[in-house]
C-alpha cells in the first residue's frame, strides 16, 4: 500500500511545481539565504558556533522542520517546549500534572513514560532524560524541530524527531536583556541577562531567571491550589574564537524547581459512595495527602571545534545531574490508601566527536563517534495506609468464611530500591552527493547499547489468622528480595532521501528511514509485585509467580516519507509539506494493569501504524500582515495488539491526536513616532483532537480550539505585551488515567491574562 501511495502521489506533486530557475547549490551560503526569512535564518559568520549535524539551510535539506526564530519566540511567549505545540504541526505536548512528565507525541508516536520520541538538544548538547525536557527556556536565539526519524545521526530516542535550541551568543549580541512578566494565578515571571566581549576573541554571557504561579487548580480536601511552582535557575557561556578556525563554546546552566502539580479530577459518571458516604464528585480533584515535585539540575556542556581547510571537527562534552523527587497521594481520593516517594539522583557523561567534510563540493560527507554513560540511583517506596489496608489487602484475603484475617498496623511500606547503569556507544556516517539539481544522501549508525537493573524490594507485615472461628494466631511475611536484570542491544540504523531543487527556494524530496527507542524497566509495578506477593503468602504460604512484566522491549519503526519546500509571490507566500507512512514493530505504550493495581507500565504493542501529512503555510499578502497557519493530520492505529484480554487491531493509538491546527495573524501599525515603535495586534487560534484515551478507543477528547490575541508594542530597545490565551475559557482534558480501577483526568488551563515587558540596552560595539 505504501509503495503504491508513493508512485501515485510524487508524479502529482512533480505536475505542481514550475520548472526550475537556477541550478541547484547546496554549498556554503551567505548570511540571508533566500530560502529563509530573516528571523528564521542560521547567521553563518566567525562568531556563531550553530548546527553541527545537519544542513545550515534546513529548508534545502530533505526534512520536514520548522524553525522559530528569536522575533516569534518572543511574540508567542515560548517559555517552555509545551509552547511548541499544535504550532508545529503532528507535534503534541501536554501538560501532565508536572514538569517531570514531559511527554511528547509526534505522528503518532510517543509514551507518557520512560522513553522519549523525540531528541533535545540546547546549543549541540544532548539532554538525556526527558524528565528534565521541561524547564525555562531562556534567552533562545532559534529552535528548530525535525520531524521524521534522526536515528542515524542523532542516535537513540530520536525516531519521532529532534528539537534543537540555540541560545544567543555572547559574540553576536552586547548589552543588556530585562525581562518581567505578571499574570492571573499570580503568576510571576522574571530574568536579567548580561552579555559582554571581554576581548575580541572572548564573549561571556551570565543570565538568571525566577519564575512562579499560585495555580489554577483547587484541593476541595485542603481548600488550596494545587498546582503552585517556583522555579529559579541561570546559565553562564564562554565563547572564545581565534579568528583562524579554532573555536570553544562552553555553557554552565543549573535549576532549581520546587512545584505542587497533579491536578487529577475524578471521571466516574457518579459520585463516589463507599459505605453509604459520598467520597468525591466527578470532576472534583481532592487529596488527602500531600503531592509535589521538586527537582535541582546541574549541567555543563563543551563544544570544540577546528575548522581545516578540508574539513571540520567537532567535540561535544557534557556532564548533566539531576536531582528529583515526587510525593504523590497515589490513590487521588480523600481516603488513605497508599502514598508514593520517588526519590532519584542522576549522573550522566555524553561525548559526541563529528567530523564533516566543508560544504563546498558535489561530494560531501560526516563521520561520527557517540559515546554515554548515565548511572541513576532511585528510592520508591508504596506506603500503603489503613484504607489500603482494608480495602486492597484484607478484602481481597477474607474470601473463604472459615479463615479470618486481620491486619492492626496502621501502614505498610513497601520498599524499592534501584540502581540502573546504562551505558552505549555509536559509529555513523553520512555522505551526500549533489549533481545538478539532485541531492542524494545516504547515512547509517550502528549504536550499542547495555541497560542493567539492579533492585531490591522488601516488605514486612504482622497479622492474625482465625481458622473456623478460633482463636486468632500471629503470623508475620517477610519479603527481601535482590536481583540483576541485564539487557544489550545492537541496531542498525540507515537512511536514504533523494532531493531534487527547482531553485533555492523550491524543492521535492522523498525519505525512507528507521528509527529506533531504546528499551527499559517498569520500575512502577514493584509495589504491585510485592502487593500481590504479601496476599499469596497470606492466603496460601505459596510464592507468587510474578508475570514477565519488569522489562519492556525497544521499538522499531521505517519512515517512508514525500515532503516539499515552495515558494512563490516573490517570497510573500512560502510552504512546506509532507506525506508519510510509518511502520511501527513493537510501540512502546503506557497501560494500566486490571484490577486493584497501583502502578502503571510500559507494554510492547506487536505492530502499529501510522500514516497522515502535514501543511504549514507563511504568508505576507501586504507589508504589514503576517499570516502564519499549520495542519497535521494523522491515522495511528494498532495493527497487531493483544494484551490477553481483548484485541485492539484497528483501533486507535492512545494519547496521540488526530489533528493539531493552528493559525495566527499578526498585524503590524507604525505609531509613526521613532522612540515608541510599532503596534502589533496579534490573534490566533490552537486546535487538538480528537485524542483517544484508552487502547478500547472507549473514552476521547473530542476535537477542540483555544483562541489567543495580544497587543504588542515593540521597538528595538523594549516591548510591551497585553496577551490572554484560552480566552472563551474552554473547558478541555489533556490527560486520562485509572488507579485501582477508578478513573481520572486532568482539565487544561483556564483562560489565562498578563502582561510582559522586556528591555533590551544594546552596548555601542561601533568602532
Amino acid at each position: 500500500m505504501r509503495y503504491k501511495l508513493l508512485t501515485i502521489v510524487l508524479p502529482m506533486l512533480l505536475r505542481i511545481f514550475p520548472a526550475a530557475a537556477a541550478p541547484h547549490d547546496d554549498g556554503a551560503r551567505g548570511p540571508h539565504a533566500g530560502s529563509e526569512a530573516a528571523d528564521t535564518t542560521i547567521t553563518v559568520d566567525k562568531v556563531q558556533i550553530t548546527a553541527i549535524k545537519q544542513g545550515l539551510v534546513l529548508r534545502s535539506e530533505p526534512v520536514a522542520s520548522t524553525i522559530v526564530g528569536s522575533r516569534d519566540i518572543s511574540r508567542r511567549h515560548v517559555d517552555a517546549l509545551a509552547e511548541l505545540s499544535q504550532q508545529v504541526p503532528n507535534l503534541h505536548i501536554p501538560d501532565y500534572g508536572s514538569r517531570m512528565t514531559s511527554s511528547i507525541y509526534v505522528r503518532g508516536l510517543g509514551a507518557r513514560i520512560d522513553q522519549p520520541v523525540i531528541g533535545l538538544n540546547i546549543d549541540n548538547v544532548p539532554v538525556l532524560n526527558k524528565d528534565n525536557f521541561d524547564t525555562e527556556l531562556a534567552e533562545v536565539e532559534r529552535i528548530e524541530v525535525l520531524r521524521g526519524p534522526q536515528s542515524t545521526l542523532y542516535g537513540r530516542n530520536t525516531m519521532g524527531g529532534v528539537i534543537n535550541i540555540y541560545t544567543l551568543s555572547p559574540l553576536a549580541w552586547q548589552g543588556v536583556r530585562l525581562m518581567a512578566e505578571y499574570g492571573n494565578g499570580a503568576s510571576a515571571r522574571i530574568r536579567a541577562s548580561l552579555y559582554e566581549k571581554l576581548t575580541p576573541e572572548v564573549g561571556m554571557s551570565v543570565s538568571g531567571y525566577y519564575t512562579r504561579s499560585n495555580g489554577f487548580f483547587t484541593n476541595d480536601y485542603t481548600g488550596e491550589r494545587c498546582d503552585r511552582e517556583q522555579l529559579g535557575g541561570g546559565r553562564w557561556r564562554t565563547l572564545w574564537d581565534n579568528g583562524r578556525g579554532l573555536r570553544l563554546d562552553n555553557t554552565f546552566s543549573f535549576s532549581v524547581l520546587d512545584q505542587g502539580g497533579y491536578p487529577y479530577a475524578y471521571a466516574g459518571e457518579e459520585p463516589l459512595v463507599l459505605d453509604g458516604r459520598e467520597v468525591i464528585r466527578p470532576g472534583q480533584i481532592a487529596c488527602n495527602d500531600p503531592c509535589s515535585y521538586r527537582r535541582t539540575l546541574l549541567n555543563d556542556g563543551l563544544t570544540v571545534r577546528y575548522d581545516a581547510d578540508a574539513f571540520t571537527v567537532s567535540s561535544i562534552t557534557s556532564y548533566q545531574y539531576s536531582d528529583d523527587a515526587m510525593t504523590l497521594d497515589q490513590d487521588f481520593l480523600p481516603l488513605s490508601y497508599f502514598t508514593l516517594t520517588q526519590a532519584r539522583t542522576e549522573h550522566s557523561l555524553t561525548e559526541d566527536l563529528v567530523f564533516r567534510s566543508r560544504d563546498d563540493h558535489a561530494y560531501r560527507w560526516l563521520f561520527g563517534a557517540f559515546g554515554f554513560y548515565r548511572h541513576t540511583r532511585m528510592e520508591a517506596p508504596v506506603h500503603f495506609k489503613r484504607t489500603g489496608i482494608e480495602e486492597l489487602i484484607l478484602r481481597n484475603a477474607n474470601t473463604n468464611p472459615d479463615l479470618l484475617y486481620g491486619i492492626e498496623a496502621e501502614e505498610l511500606p513497601l520498599e524499592s530500591y534501584f540502581r540502573m547503569p546504562v551505558y552505549g556507544a555509536a559509529l555513523y556516517h553520512e555522505s551526500r552527493y549533489a549533481f545538478g539539481r539532485w541531492l542524494f544522501t545516504a547515512g547509517i549508525r550502528a549504536d550499542f547499547e547495555h541497560t542493567r537493573l539492579r533492585y531490591r524490594s522488601r516488605a514486612e507485615l504482622d497479622y492474625t489468622l482465625s481458622v473456623t472461628g478460633g482463636t486468632p494466631a500471629a503470623a508475620r511475611v517477610e519479603i527481601d528480595e535482590r536481583n540483576t536484570i541485564a539487557h544489550s542491544y545492537l541496531e542498525v540504523l540507515p537512511k536514504f532521501s533523494v532531493l531534487y531543487a527547482f531553485d533555492d527556494t523550491r524543492n521535492l524530496y522523498l525519505s525512507i528511514s528507521r528509527g529506533y527507542k531504546a528499551g527499559g524497566f517498569n520500575t512502577q509495578m514493584f509495589s504491585d509485585i510485592l502487593q500481590e506477593k504479601i496476599k499469596w503468602a497470606m492466603a496460601s504460604g505459596l510464592d507468587y509467580d510474578e508475570p514477565d512484566i519488569m522489562s519492556y522491549k525497544p521499538e522499531y519503526s521505517w519512515n517512508y516519507e514525500i515532503g516539499g519546500h515552495f515558494s512563490c509571490m516573490e517570497g510573500a507566500v512560502r510552504g512546506d509539506f509532507a506525506l508519510f507512512w510509518i511502520d511501527c514493530r513493537d510501540q512502546q505504550l503506557t497501560v494500566f494493569p486490571e484490577g486493584q493495581t497501583t502502578g502503571r507500565m510500559m507494554a510492547n504493542a506487536g505492530r502499529t501504524r501510522s500514516r497522515g501529512g502535514e501543511l504549514s503555510l507563511q504568508a505576507t499578502p501586504w507589508r504589514n500582515l503576517e499570516l502564519n497557519a499549520s495542519y497535521g493530520f494523522t491515522d495511528a492505529r494498532f495493527v497487531r495488539y493483544d494484551n490477553g484480554q481483548a484485541d485492539y487491531a484497528g483501533n486507535r493509538i492512545p494519547y496521540a491526536p488526530r489533528h493539531t491546527l493552528a493559525a495566527r495573524a499578526a498585524w503590524t501599525v507604525p505609531t509613526g513616532a521613532e522612540w515608541l515603535g510599532d503596534l502589533i495586534l496579534q490573534a490566533g487560534i490552537r486546535s487538538t483532537g480528537s485524542i483517544e484515551w484508552n487502547e478500547a478507543n472507549t473514552r476521547r477528547q473530542p476535537f477542540h480550539t483555544l483562541a489567543d490575541a495580544s497587543l504588542r508594542l515593540e521597538h528595538e530597545r523594549y516591548s510591551i505585551d497585553l496577551w490572554s490565551r484560552n480566552i472563551a475559557d474552554a473547558k478541555y482534558e489533556v490527560f486520562y488515567f485509572k488507579s485501582i480501577e477508578r478513573e481520572f483526568v486532568q482539565y487544561g488551563l483556564p483562560r489565562t491574562f498578563g502582561v510582559t515587558l522586556n528591555i533590551y540596552i544594546q552596548k555601542n560595539t561601533r568602532p
